[in-house]
């Protein structure tokens, strides 16, 4: 049995930024930070004073490139190569820090992970979600590291937009109806069956604390539940991943996200929120009634994730678009979890059916 159940360490504290040399300084003397622009607009001051005071060297600050794909990771290579960190800083949302950690696994160097908002559980797995250059999903890789220290900051996750949390809950979500489902077609083990249990306590918890955290974040502010949301979205929630392994996948939900961003207009909507529709999907085609949906929704609508294909700018799509994301969403891996065959059009009914559901909703 071989499994890789998540970073090595994690830390969550208001100010931790201001601290992370000493961390850095653990794997080694000279550290290059990799990231998104803002996130590193955000995180540059702090970093730097806490690598100086530490005695640190700064190789620099430098953008992941805008895409989690394999041509971008050969561009931050080179520059690693460049360079020769002994330690490599992933600084920002989902998409920069899995590619940083699959530069970090193709160079073998130590990696420390910078959350700057709570939108995925990326920080903390070992797999990284590859798009091409255009943001069309196409693998997830095993080719990537899992960080060695997660080190979130509760002042920065908090100053971002809201939305991101938001997000972060619809994608978290998704394990409890994923992992649930994608189980059934494994033997029962005593890691797979944990996962699952933990995803059901993370549903539930969601369910509980999710819209106070909304509502405390707008505010500007940061208290339990919102670090209990925060730790749900990353660490929790990676865990789940980390403990059930191929066995507890992602499912539907995800493939139908994959399958939407071939949609250029979808692409401002983020990873979670469009994963959350998924989900109403994915209940549809697992044939689960209207009443049960149409409670999510319910929920959806009070942390304010989307429940409809305009929430998500896609308007009107034409019979051979609907075929189009019938073919390529079942031929996204994460379907293949689901405990039964899944056709293009079992897809597009599913998504149709979700949509209808969710326009009646918004019609009362």
């Amino acid at each position: 049995m071989f499994s890789i159940p998540g970073p090595g360490k994690y830390v969550r504290e208001e100010d931790l930024l201001q601290e992370i040399g000493a961390y850095i300084r653990g794997f080694g003397k000279n550290a290059l930070m990799i990231g998104g622009k803002t996130a590193l607009s955000v995180a540059e001051p702090a970093i730097a004073a806490s690598l100086s005071k530490e005695g640190i060297e700064n190789e620099g600050f430098v953008w992941y490139g805008g895409e989690c794909s394999w041509s971008k990771v050969e561009e931050l290579r080179a520059v690693v190569q460049e360079k020769k960190p002994e330690v490599l800083v992933a600084v920002g949302g989902g998409k920069a820090i899995d590619t940083v950690k699959a530069v970090a696994f193709a160079e073998n160097l130590p990696l420390l992970a910078v959350p700057t908002i709570a939108a995925t559980c990326a920080p903390a797995t070992p797999i990284a979600i590859m798009y091409d250059d255009e943001g069309t999903f196409i693998e997830i890789s095993h080719r990537s590291k899992a960080p060695n220290v997660v080190l979130v900051d509760t002042k920065v996750i908090g100053a971002a937009p809201y939305r991101f949390l938001v997000a972060g809950i619809g994608d978290t979500l998704a394990k409890w109806f994923e992992s649930s489902v994608s189980v059934q077609k494994s033997r029962p083990t005593a890691l797979n069956q944990s996962a699952v249990r933990l995803a059901a306590g993370l549903y539930q918890l969601l369910l509980e604390k999710g819209p106070a955290a909304i509502e405390t974040i707008k505010q500007g502010k940061v208290d339990q539940s919102v670090n209990d949301v925060i730790d749900s979205i990353i660490l929790i929630s990676g865990s789940v991943s980390g403990y059930g392994g191929d066995d507890c996948r992602t499912a539907a939900a995800h493939a139908i996200y994959s399958g939407l961003t071939i949609f250029p207009e979808v692409h401002d909507t983020h990873h979670g929120e469009i994963v959350a529709f998924g989900i109403l999907s994915q209940l549809v085609l697992e044939g689960k009634s209207e009443e049960t949906i149409r409670e999510l929704i319910a929920y959806y609508q009070k942390v304010e994730l989307p429940y409809t294909l305009e929430d998500m700018a896609i308007k009107e799509l034409s019979q051979e678009q609907w075929e189009r994301l019938g073919v390529v969403t079942v031929g996204i891996e994460d379907m293949a979890n689901m405990p039964f065959a899944v056709t293009p059009k079992m897809v597009v009914a599913a998504i149709q059916g979700a949509d209808h559901i969710g326009r009646k909703v918004k019609q009362q």
